[in-house]
């Protein structure tokens, strides 16, 4: 299956970080998902249904990253692509999770993660 869903540059703020201002002042974080998916036969009947709901778990992570207080980046990510994988559909998602200005000289640092369904049922 080649289909997938791409998020791009969805821009939060959240309590993350190891540091004793980043455990207070919230911070930007960028976030790219890839979530692949079978998109035929909502191509085909044009249902909502059918297809992933975008729109709800782009919400969904809205809430999950906002409400957050996380140490690492890391962690950040792999609740993003728990949360993804829950979806009904999404068999694979590719995570990145951006800190802009975290480092000096640097735009921005962060991880990329790839999960998929095994992963969650190994959990």
């Amino acid at each position: 299956m080649s289909d997938q869903i791409v998020i791009k540059d969805l821009l939060l703020r959240t309590i993350i970080g190891i540091n004793d201002e980043e455990r207070v002042n919230r911070q930007d974080v960028l976030i790219n998902l890839t979530l692949d998916t079978d998109c035929r036969k909502a191509g085909k009947s044009d249902e909502i249904d059918d297809a992933v709901n975008y729109r709800s778990l782009t919400k969904k992570i809205i809430q999950l990253v906002e409400s957050s207080q996380y140490k690492l980046v890391e962690a950040l990510a792999e609740k993003i692509a728990q949360t993804c994988l829950a979806f009904k559909g999404v068999t694979q998602v590719s995570v990145c999770v951006e800190k802009p200005g975290a480092l000096r000289f640097a735009n921005s640092v962060g991880v990329c993660i790839t999960r998929d369904q095994s992963d969650v049922a190994s959990q």
